[in-house]
């Protein structure tokens, strides 16, 4: 196995380096399962970036008018506007779901319930397994006879009340019954820390589409970085991604090459 590491200035550096190595050190394999079964994809065995300054804008690809390719990503599609009925921020970091969707990043980020023995233990007011806070309706909040955790608030709070050291910080989309969906969440978490008075995210993709998915995901998740950065009241910093999956379908592929300039 060979993991491929990339050191990029920002994110439209890091996305072209991936593109234009992916060509070079990606192995090509038949999808088995999930989305785009049957088609073949180019695959790194694994993927590990660092990005050194995540907020330079643009944020999105720099695509050379000489290539004649569309940018793979959309500003509108970002932030909103014309043709969209909501934006991917809004999808990161809202609770609203959409009829026939399974899950969104936003509903497992700032809608979480407390239930099963987390929650008897709350209602029993066990202080020494659960961390008893007031239900405030920003940070926990109850819907539908539930209580509900904001994890982007709650972080907030934890560092901005109880110091910047702590290693429990993790916002987390994943769940262990994610395994009977068909199609189950690709982000798995984004881990945080603080340090040198700066906020820096550590995310995880199990699957991850280099071409479109790449540039759109970290795009919203660098504006959560920077929503989360100014409440708590420290600056931006870097951010480290990583993927055991981040591959190139092979429709891509060809637009990859004329990005890069290479036959």
């Amino acid at each position: 196995m060979h993991i491929h590491r990339i050191n990029a200035r920002d994110l439209p550096d890091l996305w072209f380096q991936a593109v234009h190595d992916i060509l070079d050190n990606g192995r090509r394999f038949v999808v088995d399962r999930g989305s785009y079964a049957g088609q073949t994809r180019l695959e790194y065995d694994y993927f590990t970036g660092f990005i050194r300054h995540p907020g330079t804008h643009p944020l999105l690809p720099d695509i050379p008018p000489a290539c004649g390719i569309p940018n793979p990503v959309e500003p509108d599609y970002i932030f909103g506007g014309a043709g969209y009925d909501r934006s991917y921020i809004e999808y990161l970091m809202t609770p609203h779901k959409a009829p026939g969707e399974s899950y969104t990043y936003g509903e497992r980020l700032t809608r979480a319930p407390v239930s099963g023995q987390k929650r008897r233990w709350w209602d029993a007011g066990d202080a020494g397994i659960v961390d008893l806070r007031e239900i405030d309706g920003k940070v926990l909040f109850e819907e539908d006879g539930e209580i509900c955790i904001n994890q982007i608030e709650w972080i907030i709070r934890t560092y901005r009340e109880h110091g910047h050291r702590n290693n429990q910080m993790v916002l987390q989309v994943a769940h262990p019954s994610d395994l009977i969906l068909t199609d189950p969440p690709c982000l798995r978490h984004i881990d945080t820390r603080i340090q040198d008075d700066r906020l820096i995210f550590f995310v995880y993709f199990r699957s991850w589409d280099l071409w479109g998915g790449l540039p759109a995901n970290l795009a919203g998740i660098q504006n959560l970085k920077e929503y989360m950065a100014d409440e708590i009241g420290v600056a931006d910093g870097e951010m480290i991604v990583e993927s055991k999956g981040l591959h190139l379908y092979g429709y891509a592929e060809d637009l990859a090459k004329l990005r890069c300039m290479r036959e």
